[in-house]
């Protein structure tokens, strides 16, 4: 009924029971007085007495509640007057707290907003002082610019002044040179004009002679140098570089322990053999050489796989269509793997990395590929150790050179050949395989396919003529090699003046004789150059090829 505390409710409750009681007391006490008196002797006057004794009860419970009621509404009156003199006394108390704190956010926000205008006004009068200082300087550039105007055009009229005085005078020296040079003709017989031509055409023979002494000079000195720069580069590269003068043989061929084995290899009605032939490609030769089968192939990794596959086939014993089939299926994928090997083994060993998984691959086939009985693997190893040391001797990067001289000829094992050469090939596969633009035109230009926009690229042209025109490097044909001398004599001999012709050093020296009296020295010089030319056109030759010509006199008396 009334919001009151726990303390004060407790004390309303006790007060009332304490009522009660004393109620319920008295009233128990009368009765006792009345029985103890003995007024009450009959049953008529118990039941009175009961009943009296109940509205004694009665009425003291009454006086209990009506007592109890009265404490309690003055304990309430009290307790809500308290209450509400607490509640007024904290209201003005927040209020107070909250008129201080609003004061003071008030203060702070005005200095906050004072110090924010103070800062905008410090800005504005910098602004201020910055734009009269402009003002100033441009009022100070102006008045100098007017006076520098002032002072052209003061500078200007006493130009044009002089400038009409040296046109008078010019006019005047005009005719006092036309006067002098018609006394001069008079007195030497000759014109002006054939006077400046014999002047002119002696000056030019002058002139000629000496420019043709300083060329020659400048030539001769240019020659020295060079060449024995380029010889001490060429030959402390290939001094530093090792390399292996073996030739591999593109012929394979498989030993057999005894005949026997051929018979097995053919199998009946020549099923094996021709199960041997149709998945490997390899045409198998078996005939009378002794404890021998020839595999011939276009294809040296074809070969390999042929020969790896009859090698296990001879050690397994079991040789049947089936198991042959399976044995050249686990051989490819082992070669494969082989090939991957080689390609990682051969960048790892030259320092080389950052390399695309195809080209390291097309790296690993090269070892199964000749040019010229010189295996290419090895040849572009070389290559690429030449490079490296040469472009170190030159200032140059010797990593990107090397990296250019192993891909030099990464187009001759092009799986999916096109009608290029093979520089063209190998320049789009690098394109293809993200390498760097100076290593592209470096294999690319290495036989003048293209043009070359590097130093590298002349350096690995360079470094694979090294490699394949050393001694033992390479091996020819006999016939190609005949034919070859044979057609270097026939170009020098179709010149005229031309006697006799020699092709000596394999092939890399072209002498020629001429006639003293059919050629001039300047003739000759031209001869040995149109020579160069027309071979370097016409002909395909390894390395490069020097072209002699000599022109001698013979003067021959006797004695008698």
């Amino acid at each position: 009924m009334w919001d009151l505390p726990l303390a004060d409710t407790g004390r309303s409750k006790i007060t009332a029971s304490l009522t009660i009681f004393f109620g319920v007391y008295f009233s128990s006490m009368v009765v006792r007085v009345f029985l103890f008196s003995g007024v009450c002797h009959t049953n008529k006057m118990l039941m009175e007495n009961i009943i009296m004794y109940t509205m004694f009860l009665l009425l003291g419970i009454v006086v209990g509640v009506a007592v109890t009621y009265y404490f309690l509404r003055n304990a309430l009156l009290k307790k809500s007057h308290t209450i509400l003199e607490e509640a007024r006394e904290k209201a003005e108390v927040v209020k107070k707290e909250k008129i201080l704190q609003a004061k003071e956010k008030f203060l702070q926000l005005k200095s906050e907003h004072q110090k924010i205008i103070d800062e905008k006004n410090r800005n504005i009068q910098k602004s201020e002082n910055r734009i009269r200082q402009k003002e100033s300087s441009l009022n100070q550039r102006l008045q100098e610019t007017q006076r520098k105007n002032n002072e052209l055009n003061a500078k200007k009229a006493n130009l044009n002044s002089q400038l009409e005085i040296l046109n008078k005078k010019l006019a005047e020296l005009d005719k006092m040179h036309a006067s002098q040079v018609k006394q001069l003709e008079n007195i030497s017989k000759l014109s002006a004009r054939e006077a400046k031509d014999q002047l002119v055409e002696s000056m030019k023979g002058e002139a000629k002679m000496e420019a043709m002494m300083m060329a020659r000079e400048i030539t001769e000195e240019a020659k020295l140098t060079a060449e024995r720069t380029a010889k001490k580069i060429v030959i402390e590269t290939i001094q530093r570089t090792a390399s292996e003068h073996a030739i591999e043989n593109t012929v394979t061929v498989f030993n057999i322990d005894n005949e026997d084995i051929k018979g097995r290899i053919i199998g009946r009605e020549g099923r094996n053999i021709r199960a041997l032939e149709s998945l490997t490609g390899i045409e198998i030769i078996i005939d009378d050489t002794p404890n021998a089968i020839l595999l011939s192939g276009f294809d040296p990794i074809r070969r390999e796989i042929a020969r790896l596959s009859l090698q296990k086939l001879v050690v397994d014993g079991r040789i049947h269509p089936a198991r042959i089939e399976e044995v050249v299926l686990k051989t490819k994928k082992e070669v494969e793997q082989e090939i991957m090997e080689i390609g990682k083994r051969t960048i790892i060993d030259l320092g080389i990395h950052n390399m695309h998984h195809e080209m390291i691959r097309l790296i690993g086939r090269m070892r199964y590929r000749s040019s010229y009985g010189q295996n290419l693997l090895s040849h572009s190893i070389e290559v690429a150790k030449l490079s490296a040391t040469m472009a170190a001797e030159l200032g140059l990067n010797p990593k990107k050179a090397k990296r250019a001289g192993l891909l030099h000829d990464i187009g001759k094992i092009a799986e999916n050949e096109e009608e290029l050469p093979h520089a063209l090939l190998g320049l789009k596969l690098a394109e293809r395989h993200k390498e760097h633009p100076d290593v592209c035109n470096a294999i690319g230009a290495h036989h003048d396919e293209i043009e070359m926009k590097t130093l590298i690229a002349p350096i690995v042209q360079v470094c694979d003529a090294i490699s394949g025109s050393r001694p033992g490097a390479r091996r020819e044909v006999v016939e190609a090699y005949i034919q070859r001398l044979k057609k270097l004599e026939e170009i020098a001999l179709s010149y005229p003046g031309v006697v006799k012709t020699y092709a000596i050093q394999a092939g890399r020296e072209l002498r020629v004789i001429v006639g003293a009296d059919r050629v001039s020295d300047a003739q000759a010089d031209s001869l040995s150059y149109d020579l160069s030319k027309k071979i370097q056109e016409e002909m395909t030759y390894p390395g490069q090829i020097k072209i002699t010509v000599i022109r001698e006199t013979r003067a021959i008396n006797y004695a008698k």
